[in-house]
């Protein structure tokens, strides 16, 4: 069962430290995440006195985790990353929390067959890079982290799950087991590069997507599971990388899951984080891609 949300308590035995948008249509524009008067929240875009006043409202941030892997011959490698950078700016709007800017790489070991452009770093190097970037933002009063990822790899969501903090909540959201299966055409519950993802790119990269290029693989579930798990680094031979039936993919189906994702997180975000979120882990049977 895939882990929808999943917080954790500051780890025992560090020392406590001290107190501490974009337009869907228009992708890679580089425009402000910004809510209806204008405010940005990206760490990107704020002085560092603004980010001290927000912090002092509201001392949480959200910090999207990518991956850059390869999503079949009709799909971009920054698949994952798009996903999850898109929805973590949704949220930040809605709910005025901090953005940081998007971790791009996740975990990935090549295979024997190689897909041109696809990288990534071993579970335990990520784990390191996000132990010291949570580090030096608690110093600055970061109270709880919010961990977004679009990538259903086990040896990544393992990474993000063993992130350390001193004294800060840690949530872990893996937008593909928020369930959107009422919203899709019945595709197995474990895809690569299938239906869900392309309908999410669809909708809010549709240039990228090439679907005359798609193919419907259907997977078997326990070489998918092997897949998910990291015991095998790549699709099965002659699957062209991908896993699952793009062919029922549309844009209307991704504009809906966006929306469910968004109208999802932003609910429980919006609850304190005590009652709310801690020790909370929740599990669609959605559709799983990798």
């Amino acid at each position: 069962m895939g882990r929808a949300i999943e917080s954790r308590q500051p780890t025992p035995g560090l020392p406590p430290k001290g107190d501490a948008m974009r337009s869907e249509a228009a992708p890679n524009q580089g425009a402000v995440v910004a809510d209806a008067a204008g405010r940005s929240w990206s760490l990107q875009h704020l002085p560092w006195p603004e980010v001290g006043r927000i912090l002092a409202r509201d001392p949480r941030l959200i910090l999207p985790v990518g991956a850059l892997v390869q999503h079949g011959p009709h799909l971009p490698l920054g698949s994952n990353t798009f996903i999850a950078e898109r929805v973590a700016e949704a949220v930040s709007r809605r709910c005025g929390i901090l953005l940081a800017p998007t971790f791009g790489y996740g975990v990935w070991n090549p295979g024997k067959e190689s897909y041109a452009g696809s990288t990534g770093l071993e579970r335990k190097t990520l784990h390191r890079a996000l132990n010291e970037l949570l580090a030096k933002w608690e110093d600055h009063g970061i109270q709880e982290f919010i961990l977004l990822t679009a990538y259903q790899h086990e040896p990544h969501l393992d990474a993000l799950l063993m992130a350390m903090t001193s004294s800060a909540l840690t949530t872990v959201v893996n937008l593909f087991s928020i369930d959107a299966r009422d919203l899709l055409a019945g595709s197995p519950l474990s895809e690569h590069g299938g239906e869900l993802e392309t309908s999410l790119m669809l909708h809010l990269a549709p240039t990228w997507v090439q679907p005359d290029q798609a193919t419907d693989v259907a997977p078997d579930p326990r070489t998918y599971r092997r897949y998910a798990q990291g015991r095998v680094a790549t699709p099965p031979p002659g699957s062209r990388g991908v896993l699952g039936f793009p062919s029922r993919a549309s844009s209307e189906k991704g504009k809906a899951v966006f929306t469910r994702y968004v109208e999802s997180l932003t609910e429980v975000l919006s609850n304190e984080p005590s009652p709310a979120r801690r020790g909370i882990s929740s599990g669609g049977t959605q559709a799983n891609p990798r």
